[in-house]
């Protein structure tokens, strides 16, 4: 394995576990970080890597939440008579 792909492969693991508002907290301190413009290149590249994994794992997390979501049914009554998955499209 080279060390890139180890290195892409340990920050995956280290995500996986991060809940949604710690990776979305990291991922806007790299945006300010990269947009200060005050970074050498090379670690430039690393926290820009870094954040693509944050973003990707946002996202999955939010499209589970998003499938988690369910509205309320209503019978003929008015009342509520159960749930189903909530249609976003």
């Amino acid at each position: 394995m080279t060390v890139a792909r180890h290195a892409a492969a340990s920050g995956a693991a280290e995500t996986a576990d991060l809940p949604f508002e710690k990776a979305l907290e990291e991922l806007e301190g790299i945006v300010r970080r990269l947009e200060a413009g005050n970074v050498a290149l090379d670690e430039s590249v690393a926290i820009y890597e870094r954040g693509e994994l944050l973003k990707r794992h946002c996202e999955a997390l939010l499209q589970r939440a998003e499938a988690r979501i369910q509205t309320i049914t209503l019978g003929p009554d008015g009342a509520a008579s159960g749930v189903a998955p909530l249609d976003v499209a």
